[in-house]
């Protein structure tokens, strides 16, 4: 095959959501249909004690949530998967935000019973950011849910996108029916309660005014299906794909994952409409994906996918060109030309080593510590991809070592965890003391778990009184200096050696920022 014609085959996108909308499950079935798996693991369900193939961290099969963005390929129908299935819980946002860089396109799953959630809101903020084309499937049908236009109206208007549903649910709770497919014009009822594998038997019905519709769904439910695609028809428009491609229009598909309803249909269209890889942004020009070399960043370090050999892994977006095994690659940041003998594919944890990668795939390579969120890797030019955010943190603690005889474990633990993007370190002006700073308080708790059973090392929280954390910078040196003297106690530097400001109120902050004219206060900084 051409390059274009690998890049054409090539689908890259995330699964993300609100908590609990069921979108590890989704991800579980689309591998499912993809054949990646052949049975799916009952993400919450005690009985079965497989959890989830997206879920491999051992916290997070306790939790029954996604703490971390795992990545899984599978080929379907000529075209070549890739899957970023991330966290939901609005304490791990920043790993989702920075997963939404390496994505050419969203798929947006929303509880039908509760519909729009604030995670959601946020998440559509950050894609309406970047243009990043969305596709909403509205999940768990199988239970009581809201009437179905009702929840296409507060898609509109919750996320601010024109929506045209694509498949429209027969009825939900415990009359559900099934899905019948407005872009392909069939119906899908399910027979059987195989539901947790590809093959249950399906019935099709391509005609709406076929009283065959009646005999399998009842005259009730094919009259309100009738009614129902006469109204989608007669108020949205056809759907159109350019308009989706700009980011203006969300198609909508329904279904309940768990029961396998109305996921193949998502996929199926998905495939046809999807964008392939996009165009990349840099600080210099924008790469092509069918350019000739080969350019790609890092979005994601992971420490410890295997906790038995302490490896890390740093997760590569190829952008454009062909990525080869032991071929030398320049790293932009060192300078320095490395190439990688056992670069890999994933499948959540498990690992395959690949001799080729094309834009659109995400490559796992081996790290030792020389990586780091946002690296560049090119035959040779010096490019620096934009747009990788690391958002100022909104909680803090001290952390100590609890266990003086594991000071070493405890120091590697916390370098590599930071490196991962999970939190940010920032070591005191005043004292010289570890404060850690995260998004969301359940963080201290993952930090405090993979520390004690990746590293074998105990730590301890010490409560800090900090409003926020902000990144300072300045053409007038006279002035920083000034700033930093003034303000000795609240001073602090990140891992990467730069200066910040702990300020402990909002209006110790607004008062900074009146005083001293010539300083820059970030609240995200770019790596």
């Amino acid at each position: 095959m051409t390059l274009q014609e690998e890049i054409t085959r090539r689908r890259t996108f995330a699964v993300i959501a609100h908590p609990d909308a069921g979108k590890t499950t989704l991800t579980e079935k689309l591998l499912l249909f993809g054949g990646a798996i052949h049975v799916a693991g009952a993400v919450k369900s005690n009985k079965i004690k497989k959890g989830a193939t997206s879920d491999f961290m051992e916290i997070e099969r306790q939790r029954g949530i996604s703490v971390a963005t795992s990545v899984m390929g599978f080929e379907y129908q000529g075209r070549k998967i890739n899957i970023l299935d991330t966290p939901g819980h609005e304490d791990f946002a920043e790993d989702t935000y920075r997963t939404l860089t390496a994505v050419d396109s969203v798929i947006i799953v929303i509880d039908g019973a509760k519909g729009v959630e604030s995670q959601t809101r946020k998440l559509m903020d950050v894609c309406r950011m970047r243009q990043t084309p969305v596709i909403v499937f509205v999940n768990k049908l199988d239970r009581p849910c809201k009437d179905p236009f009702d929840l296409l109206d507060e898609i509109e208007k919750e996320l601010r996108i024109r929506v045209r549903p694509l498949s429209f649910p027969i009825s939900s709770g415990d009359t559900f029916k099934g899905v019948y497919n407005i872009y392909e014009k069939n119906l899908t009822l399910f027979t059987s309660d195989e539901r947790q594998t590809a093959d249950a038997s399906t019935v099709e019905i391509n005609d709406l005014a076929s009283p065959e519709l009646d005999e399998y769904i009842s005259e009730r439910y094919a009259k309100q299906l009738r009614e129902d695609t006469e109204l989608v028809e007669g108020v949205y428009d056809a759907f159109d794909r350019d308009a989706y491609l700009r980011a203006e229009l969300a198609p909508v598909f329904f279904g309940s994952a768990v029961n396998n309803f109305g996921v193949k249909e998502l996929l199926e269209c998905f495939i046809r409409i999807a964008p392939s890889p996009r165009p990349a942004p840099t600080e210099t020009r924008i790469v092509e994906p069918a350019e000739e070399k080969m350019t790609g960043f890092v979005f994601k370090i992971h420490a410890n996918m295997d906790p038995n050999h302490r490896d890390r892994i740093a997760f590569l977006k190829i952008c454009s060109g062909t990525f080869e095994r032991n071929k030398n690659f320049l790293h932009v940041r060192s300078g320095k030309q490395m190439k990688f003998s056992s670069p890999t594919a994933f499948m959540a944890e498990k690992k395959s080593i690949i001799d080729f990668a094309y834009p659109g795939d995400i490559v796992g390579l081996h790290d030792t510590g020389n990586f780091k969120i946002g690296d560049t890797f090119t035959e040779g030019e010096k490019l620096k991809f934009t747009g990788i955010p690391s958002f100022a943190p909104e909680q803090f603690r001290y952390i100590e070592n609890a266990d003086p005889l594991k000071f070493k474990q405890l120091a590697k633990g916390i370098d590599q965890l930071m490196d991962e993007g999970v939190a940010q370190l920032f070591t005191s002006s005043l004292n010289g003391r570890k404060i850690i700073g995260t998004v969301g308080a359940l963080q201290f708790e993952v930090i405090e778990y993979r520390l004690a059973h990746e590293y074998n090392a105990a730590c301890r929280w010490e409560p800090i009184s900090i409003y926020k954390a902000c990144w300072i910078e300045s053409d007038n040196a006279e002035q920083l200096a000034d700033f930093k003297r003034r303000k000795h106690t609240n001073m602090a530097i990140d891992k990467h050696g730069r200066d910040v400001f702990l300020a402990d109120t909002s209006y110790a902050l607004a008062l900074a920022q009146e005083n001293f004219k010539d300083i820059r206060f970030y609240f995200t900084s770019e790596f």
